[in-house]
Order: structure tokens, then sequence, then C-alpha cells
């Protein structure tokens, strides 16, 4: 089963919980056992396993991915000014796969599942997720 999350995004750079959407798309297609694969459409998002308790920890990762890559020293900045979300997005990778336990999302207790906006703001951004059944 596939299907698409849609999310806005308000800043240029953050990280937006999806979590709850992608175990909705889990529940509804019965895999009781199995993966889901969360993948980000687009050159300048990502997706991200991390800490939901503390925001802190998602603050952090702008932060040190800021000051990593920073903004407009890339070659790609003299066509249209994100070389940065770029490499933010190809460092962070497109995707995650998730294995499905008794129907559940299988994250520990302090993990969530975040897409990671590199060049927002973006009226929709799409993440496929992708259940797959091991039976």
């Amino acid at each position: 089963m596939q299907t698409v999350i849609r999310v806005k995004t308000n800043l240029r750079e953050q990280l937006v919980d999806i979590t709850q959407q992608v175990s909705e798309a889990v529940s509804k297609s019965g895999v009781d056992s199995g993966i889901v694969n969360v993948y980000s459409q687009g050159a300048t998002s990502a997706v991200m396993i991390q800490e939901n308790w503390d925001d802190s920890v998602q603050s952090d990762v702008i932060s040190l991915l800021r000051e990593v890559i920073p903004r407009g020293v890339w070659l790609h900045d003299q066509q249209d000014g994100n070389g940065d979300s770029h490499l933010k997005a190809g460092l962070v990778g497109p995707n995650e796969t998730i294995p499905i336990i008794d129907g559940q999302l299988g994250l520990s207790t302090w993990q969530n599942i975040f897409l990671c906006e590199f060049d927002g703001p973006c009226q929709e951004r799409s993440i496929i997720c992708t259940v797959i059944s091991d039976r």
C-alpha cells in the first residue's frame, strides 16, 4: 500500500513531526508485521528519525547543519541561492524505513519521524509512505 502525506512548512529550515500521519497510514494498511518506508519527494527536503521529547534536539540538528553547511558559499547558489539546502538534504537523506510490529510503528519511546525542511517555507511537501507486509 502506498499513500502520500502532504505537509506545509513555515520556515526556511525546520523539522516537522510527521509520526502521527505515518502511523495512520500504517493503521489504514492493515499490515501487522512488515516495514514502512517514508520518502520525501524533493531535492531540498529529507526525512529523519530523532528524539521527540525535547525540542532542543531538533533545534540542535538545524544549528549543526547550518554550521557544517553554511548558506551562500556554494556554486549552486549562483543559480537560485539554495545550494546549502541541496547539500543538507543529501547529507540527511530522503528516506527512513521503520519496522511495523503488531500493527504499530517500531519506534522507541523517544523517537519520532520528522520531515526536514531545508528550503522553505513550502506550501506543500509530499512524503510517500510505502507499507510492505512481510507475509
